[in-house]
């Protein structure tokens, strides 16, 4: 067994491209395992697919727009927008010098699946503005920019705080994450607002001529049934709301980064090799102060050995000896194991990362290790994989905090509400414990990653599907509509919109799931995939029913929710 010591840190590109060195200069009888070729693994099938996500997510899009779209040709316009779009995102990150290969990765599939939406509620605005004003399209787009243009800013908005949220992550990837993505969905509405209607208007006569039926053009029926049936999702919704809370509070969450990748890969072989040949499953190193009595370094070492499950350690006195003069040792001997302050020591363990024996076994060395020198410290995999464990439950409540604050007060801000805020925020939020819960039931694990995000992105992503249909049923009800009228209204009306936005988001994710090899990436899409159909049949079946529960407490206590004319005729029913 040989130790490798980098200069630079465990992902930086330096120290990817010397792993990448050594294992050309490595025959095939040496494994070489570590953080490093983890990480480097990870990269390498990330950029490697990337291309080929691309191509899923675009592909099944395409497919689920030709059957809810009117024609042939607006999928494929939709497809160049937003592309345009993506390539703006990606080109622009050079202003921050480097982001994540995960949030490279990511980037086009989730900017795909988000800003979608903008795309169809653009196309729908305009075909209602060309039958008012027949034969005059400039003007129809024109109108149609303008109501699409602060329908979209309120989404986008919501959309936005969700990937801010990200932010306050302490693991970067989701600070990396957050910015990028918030950026990609506001070029996406600079996009859908100034591009897209060009393209429109350019390609219009292709547009008439590949019209065909809509799949999705009259859901009165199915509208009529939901509507009539609300006191039965209302009782589906009670009756899932506890078995969700559960199941979302005991999933499973590993954070060992090496079972996110195939076992057959470089990493994972060296490691299983490493654990048969020598026992050892990983590694930590002890930092002390440099100039600590020989004695007492040994004496640590010696107490260090005897924690359980320990296999040996080894420093520059147990290698040298502790009587052998520091002026005596060869200085690239010293330079590997001693720095101007410091000195490092090595502990192989039998445990594996982010396993309960492993982190109790790094208390009880770092207890050691500071009982003989306050500054010293255990660090290597094992200690971040700790660490990581520590924050990511604080990340996970700061992060769930902070995306349901933002888009509570957004909703306020559009509504002028204090009830729709609750009542939308509730409704995504039960989906989003429907979909957290189902791995618990299934008996699986999530990366932590994946766990984290979720609960933010799907928040921020899907309560436009609340968000539309409850604008429609508040212009409804201002305009004199009873109860039960204007919410079939804003149901039917706004159903086929909610489908197409649900549908295009659940394509661009799930093919994605089902073939990357990094679990990280597929969990996340997996959950994406999952969370916009149950976002969108929770809005679809719930949100009207809670419409017609708390309609009068929505009325007193959301400002101007009525309207005059519905003040009046309320009035006069008096």
């Amino acid at each position: 067994m040989m130790l490798v010591l980098f200069d630079d840190t465990t992902s930086s590109d330096n120290s990817m491209e010397a792993l990448t060195q050594l294992r050309k200069i490595a025959n095939k009888q040496c494994f070489i395992s570590g953080m490093t070729g983890i990480v480097t693994d990870i990269k390498n099938i990330a950029m490697k697919e990337l291309p080929i996500y691309v191509v899923i997510a675009a592909l099944l899009s395409l497919v689920v727009l030709e059957i809810t779209s009117g024609s042939f040709v607006v999928p494929f316009l939709f497809l160049l927008s937003i592309g345009l779009a993506i390539l703006y995102n990606l080109g622009s990150n050079i202003i921050f010098g480097e982001t994540s290969y995960i949030t490279q990765a990511l980037t086009a599939v989730l900017q795909l699946g988000v800003t979608m939406d903008y795309s169809i509620f653009l196309l729908n605005s305009y075909e209602e503005n060309k039958k008012r004003f027949p034969g005059e399209k400039d003007r129809a787009m024109g109108h149609a920019i303008a109501n699409t243009f602060k329908s979209v800013v309120g989404s986008s908005v919501t959309t936005v705080a969700g990937f801010i949220a990200l932010c306050v992550m302490t693991f970067a990837l989701g600070r990396d994450l957050g910015i990028v993505m918030a950026k990609g969905v506001v070029i996406g509405v600079i996009c859908c607002v100034t591009i897209l209607p060009a393209l429109i208007l350019v390609f219009d006569k292709p547009i008439e001529k590949t019209r065909h039926k809509l799949l999705l053009s009259n859901m009165d029926r199915p509208s009529a049934f939901i509507t009539k049936h609300y006191k039965v999702w209302i009782a589906a919704f009670l009756i899932l709301l506890l078995p969700a809370i559960y199941g979302n509070n005991h999933t499973k969450i590993y954070y060992n980064i090496a079972d996110s990748l195939p076992a057959t890969l470089n990493s994972n072989v060296s490691i299983a090799k490493v654990k048969d040949d020598f026992g050892a499953s990983n590694m930590h190193i002890i930092m002390m102060d440099k100039n600590m009595d020989a004695k007492e370094k040994q004496q640590m070492l010696n107490k260090v050995d005897k924690v359980k499950g320990v296999k040996w350690t080894i420093s520059m006195s147990s290698l040298i000896g502790p009587s052998v003069p520091d002026s005596i040792i060869p200085k690239d001997v010293r330079k590997m194991l001693q720095s101007k302050d410091y000195e490092l020591a090595f502990v192989s363990t039998e445990y594996e990362s982010a396993t309960d024996q492993v982190n109790t076994q790094i208390k009880k060395i770092d207890k050691i290790v500071k009982s003989y020198d306050k500054t010293g410290m255990v660090i290597g995999e094992a200690p971040l994989m700790k660490d990581l464990q520590d924050v990511t439950d604080v990340d996970l409540v700061n992060v769930n905090i902070i995306s349901i604050a933002a888009i509570f007060v957004i909703i306020l801000i559009i509504f002028k509400s204090i009830s729709l805020p609750v009542i939308l925020v509730a409704v995504i939020e039960f989906a989003i414990m429907i979909n957290m819960a189902i791995p618990y039931y299934q008996g699986i694990s999530l990366p932590f990653v994946a766990s984290i995000v979720i609960g933010a992105i799907q928040l921020g992503a899907t309560v436009d599907y609340a968000i539309l249909m409850t604008t429609r049923y508040q212009k409804e009800r201002s305009l004199g509509k009873d109860k039960m009228e204007a919410i079939s209204i804003a149901h039917k009306t706004s159903m086929p919109s909610i489908i197409s936005s649900g549908l295009s988001f659940f394509a661009a994710t799930f093919g994605v799931a089902c073939y990357s090899q990094v679990e990280m990436i597929g969990s996340i899409c997996t959950l994406l995939a999952r969370g916009a159909i149950i976002s969108m049949v929770v809005v679809l079946l719930v949100l009207p029913a809670m419409f017609m529960i708390f309609d009068k407490l929505i009325c007193k206590t959301s400002i101007g929710f009525l309207g005059k004319k519905a003040k009046a005729q309320t009035s006069e029913a008096k």
